[in-house]
């Protein structure tokens, strides 16, 4: 693992290395759907764990590890029978962004959205006046029967009644995920050697991976990490037992534990105004703290108090008159725009190299080492934003507004996985701040909109997206370029790694349908499954969108105004972090700062950052590698194997057990 404050150390290969063999592929393709059951028993079924809302997911780390145990015992008996560094390697990376596919903010957030509005119209909410009539009949499951069964459960997909209706919107949006699926792909290809080659971005979260696969033996031999393992083990046992026995002693970590404490903190004015602020000690988000540069660590603390700051004042001067001021979710969407701008910025010049060289144009770099030749990378990145706005033109979108809606959503994904190949920060949700958002901010909603493009069948389009801009934790675009970077580092073969993440791609979208179809007919969406989970997700957008037909809003100019003071706020602290020697404030940590997953995580991040600045003050950097990184990586790997198994030991026997996050 590596941190700014040291130069990374890559495994050096001495010549390429085959990861995407047949075996590794098909080992892949068959983990797939039993990891897509596992994270929808989690996350839909039994709501704990959640492993895909942050950066790094748990569940996959999990699978790693047991396969290296497999793989020891492989190779006992016989070599050949072992499978390579490399291709632990292609299956990590394909399983990674399957469970991406499966996870919170995709498919268990795009499934309940086809069928809820005709299953729970009613004369109260009026669905059926508002906005059946722009509904797309294509994407959408009425059938009576088929609903039934979903929501009742008790019965069995693989009946034809059930799984038919389901079919024709299913394979539409399968295709539209995997054309969203290249175009990110594509978009990375042209942005690889920039980022990599010229910035040396560091891509922190794929140096998790590669420790485990190539120097987990030396952190078997390392005290610091045996310390780190034995304690976040030591906390998710006792609390496991807990959960089964409750007459059993609990070690307080998780936020739910200290959320009635932190609530009796503020019971008067302006201090109201920081209930819902939260408290946790998670090991494992210590261990990742560890892990980051010293100055993310300080600013994503840092501005996560500066936003409760900002709530207090509001809450004083009675400005909470305006909806929603300070305008956090604004302030962030605003961030990631000015992250999206700075990239494409600073990359301005290498990217008209890339035009000359895919035009066939004498160039001055090349695209022999690209997992894809520049000039399909770009076609491809043309053909699939063609695509995806035809897509929602034949949805009903005004095409003018599905350009907007897409070049603002390419421009947050762009910024998400910016963020990560630099920083790599645990978290990074920003919940309801898409360009469904930005257009009825500034453009007003239901009759009251300004602009005739902007009318209410181009608004209902815009919420039906709602799936894929709800949050953006577990988004496909970062994992596929750390995917890339993993074939880098290892010498692999870029070009089948491409194939490989398009194949992992479309089996894992098929597979996070059977999943969460499954679930739903085996134990029903009003019955067994969590309601917050199903319920909640598929009700998001269209209680919006009545709201936004029932109450006509103009333009808001405050919101807008939010939005434009973020953007400029990140443009500031990028310039001066670039020019400045040992600027503390990172542009990252003040888009990442208002978030959800920052609430939960804001303490540990603070504990990791005095941890690290006192090892860096009063030991040096040495300290780093022989202190911090073994102790995250034990912290990390303890909670990570501990709480797996924990879930696992709830799923076979049906128990309610631990689950150590949320």
């Amino acid at each position: 693992m590596v941190t700014t404050e040291e130069k990374p150390t890559q495994p050096v290969a001495r010549k390429e290395t085959c990861g995407v063999t047949w075996r590794s592929l098909l080992l892949g393709i068959l983990l797939i759907p039993p990891n897509a059951y596992w994270i929808c028993e989690m996350e839909i079924v039994r709501y704990q764990a959640h492993p895909t809302t942050v950066s790094l997911f748990f569940n996959v780390v999990f699978i790693l590890m047991v396969l290296m145990g497999i793989n020891c015992l492989l190779r006992r008996l016989r070599e050949s029978w072992a499978l390579s560094r490399s291709e632990l390697l292609v299956v990590y990376v394909m399983l990674v962004l399957a469970s991406a596919l499966a996870g919170h903010d995709t498919i268990q957030v795009l499934a309940p959205q086809l069928s809820y509005p005709y299953h729970f119209a009613s004369p109260e909410n009026n669905y059926k006046n508002l906005f059946f009539d722009y509904l797309p009949k294509w994407l959408s499951v009425k059938d009576p029967l088929a609903l039934k069964g979903a929501y009742e459960g008790g019965t069995s997909l693989y009946l034809p009644q059930n799984y038919g209706p389901w079919l024709r919107p299913v394979l539409a949006w399968c295709s539209f995920i995997v054309v969203m699926l290249l175009w990110f792909l594509c978009a990375n290809c042209l942005l690889r050697k920039r980022w990599t080659d010229a910035e040396k971005l560091s891509y922190p979260l794929v140096q998790i991976p590669l420790e485990l696969t190539g120097n987990l033996g030396s952190f078997f031999q390392n005290s610091w990490f045996w310390i780190g393992f034995s304690v976040a083990a030591f906390v998710d046992l006792v609390n496991g037992f807990n959960t089964l026995y409750p007459f059993l002693p609990l070690i307080k970590v998780r936020v739910v534990h200290f959320d009635g404490f932190m609530n009796s903190l503020w019971t008067d004015q302006p201090w109201t105004a920081l209930m819902g602020t939260r408290l946790s000690f998670y090991p494992f988000a210590i261990g990742l703290g560890l892990l980051l540069p010293l100055d993310l660590l300080f600013s994503c603390w840092f501005f996560f108090v500066f936003s409760r700051v900002q709530l207090v004042i509001a809450s004083q001067f009675g400005w909470t008159r305006f909806p929603e001021f300070p305008f956090l979710r604004q302030q962030a969407s605003g961030a990631y725009l000015g992250i999206a701008l700075c990239a494409l910025w600073m990359a301005r010049g290498y990217l008209k190299e890339v035009g000359k060289c895919a035009l066939g144009r004498p160039s001055q770099i090349s695209d022999k080492d690209e997992p894809i030749p520049y000039r399909w990378a770009l076609l491809g990145f043309l053909g699939g934003t063609v695509f995806l706005i035809a897509f929602a033109c034949r949805m009903g979108m005004n095409v003018f507004i599905a350009i907007t809606f897409f070049i603002i959503y390419f421009a947050l994904s762009l910024a998400v996985t910016r963020i990560r190949a630099a920083l790599g920060p645990p978290a990074h949700d920003l919940h309801h701040a898409g360009p469904d958002q930005m257009l009825a901010w500034s453009l007003g909603t239901g009759k009251a909109s300004v602009s005739p493009l902007w009318n209410l069948e181009s608004q209902t389009v815009a919420k039906l997206f709602f799936w894929f801009n709800r949050a953006y934790r577990g988004h496909a675009q970062p994992i596929q370029a750390e995917g890339i970077r993993i074939a880098e580092i290892t010498r692999m073969s870029r070009r089948r790694l491409w194939w490989a993440l398009m194949l992992a791609g479309t089996v894992g979208t098929l597979a996070a349908f059977w999943a969460q179809l499954y679930c739903y007919y085996k134990y029903g969406i009003s019955s067994k499954i969590s309601q917050s989970a199903v319920v909640a997700f598929g009700s998001e957008p269209y209680n919006e969108l009545a709201y936004w037909f029932n109450a006509p809003r103009p333009p808001d100019h405050n919101m807008m105004a939010s939005y434009g003071f973020g953007f400029l706020v990140t443009l500031l602290l990028n310039s001066l972090y670039l020019h400045l020697p040992n600027f503390p404030f990172h542009p990252v940590g003040y888009a990442v700062s208002t978030s959800w997953s920052m609430n939960c995580l804001w303490m540990p991040l603070m504990l990791a950052w005095f941890t690290k600045f006192c090892l860096l003050r009063y030991s040096g950097f040495r300290s780093i590698r022989a202190i911090a990184i073994p102790l995250a990586m034990g912290l990390v790997l303890g909670e990570f194997m501990t709480g797996s198994l924990w879930t696992l030991y709830g799923l076979i026997t049906g128990k309610v057990t631990y689950g150590f996050w949320v």
